[in-house]
C-alpha cells in the first residue's frame, strides 16, 4: 500500500464535490460558470491552486488595473487559503447580469491564521459571469 488514495481530489471550495465535478470543470476545463457564486467558488479554488490566468480572465475588464496580473501573483505567493463559506447570494443566478455573493474565507499569512469577509459584485461581460469588485 502506497498511501495514495483512489478518490478523487475535493474541492478547494468547500462544496464538499470533486474538483473535476465542480470548480475543475471551470478552472481547468474552461467551462463558463452559470451562476456569480459558482464564479466567487472558481476563483477562490484559482487563488488556492494558484492559477493566475483564471483569475485574470475572470476579472471584469473594467476592474483590470494595470498591476492586476502582478497584484495577484502576489497574493496567491503570500496566503495559503484554507477555507470558503459563503454566507449570502443576491440574484447572479443564470438569467441574471449581476450578483453579489458575500462569503468568509480563511487563510494563513506569516504563519498566522486569519479571516477575510467579502462582499463581492459580479457583473456579465460577453455572456460571461467576471468579477467586479469587493464592497466591504
Amino acid at each position: 500500500m502506497d498511501g495514495m488514495s483512489d478518490e478523487p481530489p475535493t474541492c478547494q471550495c468547500g462544496s464538499g464535490d470533486s474538483l473535476a465535478d465542480c470548480c475543475g470543470r471551470f478552472v481547468d476545463a474552461g467551462q463558463a460558470p452559470e451562476t456569480a457564486e459558482q464564479l466567487m467558488r472558481s476563483r477562490f479554488t484559482a487563488y488556492c491552486r494558484k492559477n493566475i490566468d483564471y483569475l485574470v480572465n475572470s476579472t471584469h475588464p473594467d476592474a483590470r488595473s494595470k498591476r492586476l496580473r502582478e497584484e495577484i501573483e502576489e497574493t496567491a505567493e503570500k496566503i495559503k487559503w484554507t477555507s470558503l463559506e459563503v454566507v449570502s447570494t443576491s440574484q447572479g443566478r443564470a438569467k441574471d447580469k449581476i450578483g453579489k455573493v458575500e462569503f468568509i474565507a480563511d487563510y494563513e499569512f506569516n504563519g498566522e491564521r486569519k479571516t477575510h469577509r467579502e462582499r463581492s459584485r459580479f457583473r456579465r461581460f460577453q455572456g460571461k459571469w467576471t468579477y467586479l469588485d469587493d464592497r466591504g
